[in-house]
């Protein structure tokens, strides 16, 4: 299994399994435990690394005071082989729930001085709550002994990008938010928001060689880790960057150091506090020490998503340093108040960016004198509106600030990103093409119609400081208008012509192709066949044209990058090569939306990266490997995983089956193509017979399907006799004769699906290496190509349904529907005149036909 299909089951497991106990809680237990895993595998894998034997593991314990010493000044803390994860599931039935709490509790004795900050208590949620996971020990045991059995195949390290374990941390935390409600807002930001305000802050940071980030609401800590992810692609060593953290509620302040020490991160590089962030600021000391100690938390970037319009406390805070200069955050709202806290923790050359909700950027009194000596301060640097229910728990309209202490310029950017994302579920996403356009649009601090403009300040006094979104950018769609003169007379508005300029400006000369003007004001459609004279204008062949020579080597050069140099490419660095390579050869191509064509990559390179994570990692033999296809299925009432076949560790079945087995796939497929042939020729037969004839016991009550066991009894009484065509009986022995063939076809599509399968398998195991790079090259780089190509097309299908709208619209005038009105009453008058009835309904017949006569 890849890591997106290790998530997964482990998802549907555990969301199994978690029964009645809240998602939000659930997730604490089995996080836990992954994080446990990781810490003996850590162990493990540094006592082989120092020649430690299998007998050597085995005889770790605690009172072997050197080795433990040893190992806790290097690894930070000592686990004795008891105490093991791996030990816990070779117990088998010997295991015990105790085990983990005696486990526990050893580990918090045994963590080194050095590491006490980041590792203790980090336990203290699961360890306490173990009680939860059922009334009785033996409930509890079977609860603890399925969890890490579920997770005991995550691997806990890899190399370059292929991180299993945090991307099945990352993805729980995900899934569970989403099921959690409320409680979701406290511990996750959607990955898709994380990702927009990373490529914001990683730009900004993009030269430097080391780095401070802080995240004072750190919630799971992923904002932290997908800053520092983006960050590091612009640097030489991820180690340096320095993490700060700091979260209230002790259950989620144990999620970030979890997960911040998972990702492998240098434990001299976290430093996280458990503790309120508006009441007890970032300590500037040792308390043990203040004098030598004092050391203020200035950093590079500040991230954070705090909780929306929280209750707080302004009482003897207006001297505090971080709301002196702009004042305090009413005690309803603490938006603010968690504002003002990360830009006073900024240094001068710094970068920030916060969630908020919409309401800040409009809400007067104490909150409108902030945000205007913001503003005068010349602090915010751009807005982003969000789509709404885009966070997991609200549906209320949010935005993305950022923030500097100096900037060059005193404009601001304000961007409505509202309109762009996808649904899932029952909440909107943001798309990559989405974060891409926003990221881009912020780098470059751009004007674009609809979507985002720099606004000065002295605009935004004339407003009195209200930064509403709607005032500045207005990015509703344009009302459909109707022109009055068209509607009466015909012809097509040339304003409305006009409207799809950009594509007049790319195809010189069309609109004479397409159009006769009949004045100044009005034209009409010539071309009787719009899709043709489109795609056959030379200005048109011409744009396809120029898109084709400018791609013309881009298999080239997609198989230089992927193919040639899998091993040694860095697989989060390519993404943005391969973006840079599309968006140059779209430079000079007009209409052709290039965050479309990123789309097209970025849903591609979702799939390939996985690949070229297992290639790296597993060495090029896997792409010639078979993985057992395990499925559910139900054994004595009990959920229970078996082998249902085979599958392709890197290339898919069906992609082999369709190049190099070919004949034997096609061969199956026309098989296939029988028995759907077969069911429609039943259902003629049903339909050629009477009603009369569908009584018989042959056909079901709903008159849809044979009985066979009647068809067959039947036929077999009438054996030998001929009947009519058109008879019921000479149906009966068509269907039965279909159903002969049928079964045998089913039968020959069974052993040829079995046969095929394993044939499948075993051409991909002796694959050559040529066979292997050319299958890549197919799974890889020609969808992506095939797909690209279509941009074009896509272009030219919208100008076309465009000019074919237009004269539609205008085809019929008012006058023309009124005249057929008139012929329309006229005639039913002349047909009422023709009726009969007693003396009431020619009464009524005779008012009907004055009305329609106008008399």
């Amino acid at each position: 299994m890849n890591k997106q299909q290790l998530a997964t089951k482990i998802w549907e497991s555990a969301n199994k399994m978690r029964s009645k106990i809240e998602a939000h809680e659930y997730k604490d237990y089995i996080l836990g435990f992954i994080f446990y895993k990781y810490l003996s595998d850590n162990e493990i894998q540094f006592l082989k690394e120092n020649s430690f034997t299998k007998e050597d593991i085995e005889a770790l314990d605690e009172n072997d005071a050197d080795t433990v010493k040893f190992i806790r000044q290097n690894v930070g803390y000592f686990i004795a082989y008891k105490d093991l994860f791996s030990t816990w599931l070779n117990m088998g039935r010997d295991f015990d729930a105790s085990n983990v709490t005696d486990a526990l509790s050893a580990f918090a004795r045994l963590i080194n001085q050095s590491h006490k900050k980041v590792f203790e208590g980090v336990f203290n949620t699961l360890q306490t709550g173990l009680s939860k996971l059922g009334e009785s020990a033996g409930v509890r045991t079977k609860a603890v002994s399925d969890l890490i059995h579920l997770i005991k195949d995550i691997p806990m390290n890899g190399k370059q990008d292929y991180d299993v374990l945090g991307f099945i941390y990352e993805d729980l935390i995900s899934k569970f938010a989403a099921t959690a409600g409320k409680k979701a807002g406290e511990f996750y930001t959607p990955h898709e928001v994380s990702l927009l305000m990373s490529e914001i802050v990683a730009n900004h940071l993009k030269h430097r060689t080391e780095i401070n980030i802080y995240d004072p609401t750190s919630g799971s800590g992923s904002l932290l880790i997908n800053i520092g992810q983006c960050v590091a692609k612009h640097m030489d060593g991820k180690d340096n960057i320095k993490y700060y953290a700091q979260e209230l509620k002790q259950n989620t302040y144990n999620l970030t150091r979890m997960n911040l020490v998972m990702r492998g991160i240098l434990p001299d590089n976290i430093v996280t506090r458990n503790a309120d962030t508006l009441e007890d600021d970032w300590p500037f000391f040792d308390e043990s020490n203040p004098i030598d100690t004092y050391n203020p938390l200035y950093v590079d970037a500040v991230v954070s998503n705090p909780p929306y319009s929280q209750l707080w406390d302004p009482v003897n805070k207006a001297t505090d340093p971080r709301y002196a200069r702009f004042g305090l955050a009413p005690k309803s709202k603490a938006d603010y108040a968690f504002l003002l806290h990360d830009l006073f923790h900024l240094k001068p050359d710094g970068i920030m960016t916060i969630v908020l909700p919409h309401g800040v950027l409009f809400r007067g009194g104490e909150e409108g004198d902030i945000r205007k000596n913001l503003i005068e301060e010349n602090h915010i640097d751009a807005i982003i509106g969000l789509p709404a229910n885009i966070f997991f728990g609200t549906g209320i309209p949010t935005i993305v600030m950022v923030l500097r202490q100096k900037r060059d310029n005193t404009d601001v950017l304000l961007i409505d990103a509202s309109k762009g994302f996808v649904k899932v579920g029952k909440n909107n996403k943001l798309r990559a093409s989405d974060i891409k356009k926003i990221a881009d649009v912020v780098v470059a601090r751009a004007d674009v119609p609809k979507f985002s403009r720099k606004v000065s300040r002295d605009e935004i006094r004339r407003n009195e400081y209200n930064l509403n979104l709607p005032r500045y950018v207005d990015s509703s769609a344009s009302a459909e208008t109707w022109d009055i003169y068209a509607s009466m007379f015909g012809g097509i508005p040339l304003r409305e012509i006009a409207a799809l300029g950009a594509y007049w400006d790319a195809f010189p000369g069309l609109t004479d192709a397409l159009f006769v003007a009949n004045d100044t004001q009005y034209t009409t459609l010539i071309a009787s066949d719009v899709s043709q004279v489109v795609e056959s204008h030379p200005a048109v062949t011409s744009f396809v044209s120029r898109f084709m020579t400018s791609y013309a080597n881009f298999n080239g050069f997609l198989k230089t990058e992927l193919i040639d140099n899998m091993a040694s490419l860095n697989i989060s660095k390519e993404e943005e090569v391969l973006s840079d390579a599309i968006f140059a050869r779209l430079t000079a191509l007009p209409l052709i939306d290039r965050y479309e064509a990123y789309q097209l990559l970025d849903d591609a390179w979702a799939k390939t990266s996985v690949d070229l994570e297992i290639v790296q990692t597993e060495g090029f033999q896997a792409v010639k490997a078979v993985d057992p296809h395990m499925v559910i299925k139900k054994k004595n009432g009990n959920d229970e995983e078996v082998q249902d076949g085979w599958v392709g560790h890197v290339i898919p079945f069906d992609l082999v089956q369709r190049t190099l087995l070919l004949d034997d796939y096609t061969a199956l497929r026309n098989q296939e193509a029988r028995l759907v042939e077969i069911t429609a020729t039943y259902d003629e037969i049903l339909d050629s017979l009477s009603e009369e004839d569908t009584q018989t016991p042959a056909i079901n009550d709903a008159g849809d399907a044979f009985v066979a066991k009647e068809v067959a009894r039947i036929v077999k009484e009438a054996k030998g006799t001929t009947f009519a065509e058109d008879s019921l009986e000479a149906a009966l022995q068509r269907a039965h004769k279909l159903m002969n063939e049928e079964k045998d076809v089913k039968s020959k599509v069974k052993e040829a699906t079995a046969a095929l399968h394993m044939k499948t398998k075993a051409t991909i195991e002796a694959l050559t290496d040529a066979q292997a790079l050319t299958l890549l090259e197919q799974k890889w780089i020609l969808p992506l190509v095939a797909e690209l190509h279509q941009l074009p097309v896509g272009v030219i299908r919208e100008l076309i349904t465009s000019v074919t709208a237009l004269s539609e619209k205008y085809a019929v005038t008012f006058a023309a529907v009124e005249a057929e009105i008139r012929d329309t009453e006229a005639t039913l008058a002349t047909m009422i005149g023709d009726l009969i009835g007693n003396e009431y309904d020619m009464k009524g017949l005779s008012e009907f036909r004055a009305l329609l006569q106008g008399d």
